[in-house]
């Protein structure tokens, strides 16, 4: 971007530059006469564009290093000498008005550009050449040099000598500036020769070759009309200095690419220019003299040496030249010497990979005799290739596996470059049978080969990979039985494949005690343990049954057996099928194995198991995936059994599907009912037991269901906790609750009211709590300190240091924060310590029973004593009765709750009570 804004400035500055000389140039062409305004407007131009170049050149050649900037500095130098012999001119002629001599110093200023910029244009560094491309240059430089020269000679220095000069000293001034003009112009004619079209300098060169051409213009100019005494400031000729100065400028101030290190796009001698610049120079030079001699008759000495000097040049040129072609006759036979011999190493090369190879290659005719066989289906399959060749394939393995190889070959013989794979057995010649993998191509088309091509591999060793890899994948790693992918794979052929007389039963086990045996012994036993299990589960099936782990200590098993038709009357008839009588046999012998204790490295470890059953025949149309069905009918019976104190079966009964349904149609329910709000909030107030006045409210939340009506909490509570529903339920309890408050609150003239609002351990699993808290006061309003979040002790017990991290971040919002229901859980004083908790609130459980010599009475006694001591306020729950209210404030308690005051109520009735104050309750 940095690159394409200087560009454009400098497209600028070129515009400008050509508009100034454009100006110039008409200044000077409407005053052709010598006017005195164009003097002036030439001399102080002329010295004006000379030190602006010259300063541009240096400031340049500030901006490099090395030789770069030696060459730069110089040429601004030259430009600076010629910027002040024109100075000194006009000083003369125009302050001092007087004429200045020919020559006078003002020549000295103008000769040591000539000087100057001809040593900083060699100091421009240039590509690196070779030998004979260098010598090429020299001489290319010398054809060009002497062709000008001669020109210049011709058009110029002859007739200078004839016009004559008062001094010797005025013609050799005069003579010197249009050769010094065309041994500037040789040298950047030389260095252009060796640039690339699109090199990075090309076009300071050509820029500053074009402000030489156009000095030479107007020294040409100047020389002979000084030598005829014509010269006069402020003609024509000045204007070619003055574009002169102007280009060298524009090359001065012209950025470089920054593409680093770029590189030619032709090789050496590439660039037709370059080859055909002196020929075409030689030519304008012979061309000249022609016409010189047609038009004047004279001759001259100069001009004759000159044109042998020409003739030799060239005649070096053609002698370097078959000197260059010798050398690249002797590279390309090189070249080609080192490519056949490298084809002959690839040739080779390819002859090993193909011997060596671990696939074996065979070529064989559409009839399938082998018209070539690599070496290394000896190393492979046992077999030398001679005894291979010209034999038929296909009779070479067995008939099945050559009726397909002969189809093989077939398919593709047909279609140029085809291929086909096919796996085969193929017999090594030691007798074992390997599975070999082929490819076959149709190469017959291919003159180099003119047959199908068979690259073989023996792929046993990977064909018993994937075999252990699939039997590990419906496997189970440590007890080798059958994985819950395969044993519903099996349970669904066995309902597939079943006859109207046939049923299907899964039974599915789950281990009494198992946690405890990992939780005691470690992992290691509880292992060993399940080994012996998986044991004694094979030895207790029948024969044909499979036994699988599902995970963890969960086994099934899969009974099939053929059902009986009972008759009427029979005792068949009133008891359940042969079928389920198999599996409840199958069950009760793995229920007796398992009582027997199992042995280990420390102890005997007793074990039982919980084994529902579910059949087939009991599962009637299914719905969807029977196998699925089955497994959870299976699943649900083993709760049965476990719910009846385990180590026993039980068989699945439609009951227990419609207790889950139910419990689903609940949850679905749920779901539709936060979406539709449904749900609404009842407030039960908090009472100061020190005013009697309500001092707050607990957010509870309802669910009033269209069809079944109001449903309790405890009902659907339990469903949020465990689908997690319980997380956007909260949120918007809190958000409503948060809300009401602010509503009381500003009705009530600013009074403050408490409002606590109960937070479950799921919430506290989700690392956005905080946030979300933080957000919903923000959106309410509500201040912090008037927010109290109630949890349970679970909160404390689990995931410690990452709920305390939570607690303190939401104290350090400002909330409040409570324990609900204290000591009914298991949290120490420790943990009352550590965690930043407010208020404790007594379970109800404590205080139904105060104003009696109990226990109750005095652990609630306690838990107010220990908020006191901690510094936490309490709140005791569940006050009916008076006796209760009393008991409470004669312990120091400080708020309640309870029927006493009020039951929960609805959102209009809970901000009355607030409003009256005192008054509003009991």
């Amino acid at each position: 971007m940095t690159g394409r804004v200087a560009l454009s400035r400098w497209s600028r500055l070129c515009l400008v530059v050509g508009a100034v000389v454009a100006a110039f140039a008409v200044v000077l062409g409407a005053a052709a006469d010598g006017a005195r305004t164009a003097q002036l407007v030439s001399n102080f131009g002329q010295c004006y564009a000379a030190i602006s170049a010259a300063v541009a050149c240096l400031l340049r050649a500030y901006r490099f290093r090395g030789r770069t900037r030696g060459g730069w500095a110089l040429i601004g130098l030259g430009v600076l000498s010629w910027g002040i012999g024109q100075c000194t001119w006009v000083y003369l002629e125009t302050f001092r008005g007087v004429e200045a001599p020919f020559p006078s110093i003002a020549d000295a200023g103008y000769l040591g550009m000539v000087a100057l910029t001809a040593v900083g244009l060699l100091l421009l560094p240039s590509r690196a050449q070779a030998l004979a491309y260098r010598i090429r240059s020299v001489l290319d430089g010398l054809m060009v040099a002497a062709s000008l020269v001669l020109i210049a000679w011709i058009f110029v220095v002859s007739p200078l000598i004839e016009a004559g000069q008062d001094t010797a000293l005025g013609l050799y001034v005069s003579l010197t500036y249009p050769l010094g003009d065309v041994v500037i112009t040789t040298i950047v004619i030389y260095m252009l020769a060796q640039q690339r079209r699109h090199g990075r300098t090309f076009s300071h060169l050509a820029l500053v070759g074009g402000g030489i051409v156009a000095f030479a213009v107007s020294d040409i100019g100047y020389a002979y009309l000084n030598l005829k005494g014509g010269y006069s400031s402020g003609g024509l000729t000045d204007i070619g200095w003055f574009a002169g100065f102007s280009l060298i400028l524009l090359a001065a101030t012209k950025p470089v690419p920054a593409v680093a290190g770029e590189r030619d796009t032709a090789a050496d001698g590439g660039q037709p220019v370059g080859i055909l610049l002196p020929y075409v120079a030689v030519l304008a030079a012979l061309f000249t003299t022609v016409i010189w001699y047609a038009t004047t008759g004279q001759t001259s000495v100069f001009v004759a040496y000159t044109r042998s000097a020409l003739i030799l040049l060239i005649v070096g040129r053609q002698l370097l030249t078959l000197w260059e072609n010798r050398d690249l006759t002797r590279t390309l036979e090189a070249r080609v010497a080192d490519r056949t011999a490298e084809l002959f190493a690839s040739e080779q090369r390819f002859h090993a990979l193909v011997q060596h190879s671990s696939d074996v290659v065979t070529v064989v005719s559409p009839e399938a005799d082998v018209l070539y066989q690599s070496e290394s289906v000896q190393r492979v399959f046992g077999y030398p290739a001679r005894t291979l060749s010209g034999r038929r394939l296909t009779k070479l393995v067995d008939p099945e596996s050559g009726i397909r190889l002969a189809q093989a070959l077939r398919q593709v013989a047909g279609r140029p470059y085809a291929t086909t794979v096919l796996e085969l057995p193929i017999q090594h010649r030691d007798g074992r049978v390997r599975q070999a993998e082929m490819t076959i191509t149709n190469l017959l088309s291919d003159p180099s080969v003119g047959g199908l091509v068979l690259n073989t591999r023996d792929i046993s060793e990977r064909k018993e990979l994937q075999d252990q890899l699939v039997h590990e994948a419906y496997h189970d790693a440590l007890t080798q039985l059958a994985n819950r992918a395969l044993f519903r794979e099996r349970v669904a052929e066995a309902l597939r494949t079943r006859e109207a007389s046939d049923d299907v039963t899964v039974l599915f086990l789950d281990l009494d005690g198992f946690k405890e045996v990992n939780d005691s012994l470690g992992h290691l036993a509880g292992d060993q343990l399940l080994v012996q299990v998986a044991d004694r589960l094979r030895a207790s099936v029948r024969e044909g049954d499979l036994v699988a782990r599902f995970g963890g200590d969960e086994f099934a098993v899969l009974v099939r057996s053929p059902a009986a038709d009972p008759s009427p009357g029979s005792p068949a008839a009133d008891s359940s099928p042969t079928a389920e009588t198999d599996a409840e046999r199958v069950a009760r012998r793995i229920v007796e194995v398992l009582e027997q204790p199992f042995g280990s490295d420390t102890r005997d470890i007793h074990v039982q198991a919980s084994i529902g059953l579910a059949a087939a025949s009991k599962l009637g149309e299914p719905e969807g995936d029977g196998a699925e069905q089955l497994m959870r009918n299976a699943d649900l019976a083993m709760y049965k059994a476990k719910s009846a104190g385990g180590g026993c079966y039980a068989a699945y009964h439609p009951d227990m599907l419609a207790g889950l349904v139910a419990r689903l149609e609940l949850e679905a329910d749920l779901r539709v009912a936060l979406d539709r709000g449904q749900l609404h909030l009842h407030y039960q107030p908090t009472v100061d037991l020190a005013t009697s006045e309500v001092i707050g409210f607990e957010a509870l939340a309802r669910w009033q269901h269209p069809e079944r009506g109001m449903i309790p909490p405890a009902e659907f509570i339990p469903i949020a906790e465990a689908t997690g529903l319980i997380v956007p339920l909260g949120r918007w309890v809190l958000r409503e609750a948060c809300r009401k408050a602010v509503e009381w609150s500003a009705r009530s003239g600013g009074r403050k009211v408490k409002m606590a609002v109960n937070v479950s351990v799921r919430q506290f699993d989700r690392a956005d709590l905080v946030e979300v808290v933080a957000g919903i006061l923000a959106e309410s309003g509500l201040p912090a300190d008037q927010l109290c979040l109630e949890m349970t002790e679970s909160v404390l017990m689990t995931d410690t240091d990452d709920n305390l991290e939570q607690l303190l971040r939401l104290k350090a919002l400002g909330v409040t924060l409570a324990i609900d229901d204290f000591g009914t859980g298991y949290s120490s004083l420790a943990y009352l310590r550590r965690f930043p908790v407010d208020t404790l609130k007594i379970d109800r459980s404590f205080v139904e029973r105060l104003g009696a010599l109990t226990d109750d009475t005095a652990l609630a006694d306690t838990i107010v004593q220990l908020g006191k001591s901690l510094g936490m306020a309490t709140v005791a729950e569940g006050i009916e009765e008076f006796g209760q209210l009393a008991a409470l404030r004669e312990m120091g308690c400080q708020f309640a709750q309870g029927y006493y005051f009020s039951r929960p109520v609805p959102a209009d009735e809970a901000g009355r009570l607030f409003l009256d104050g005192a008054g509003a309750v009991r």
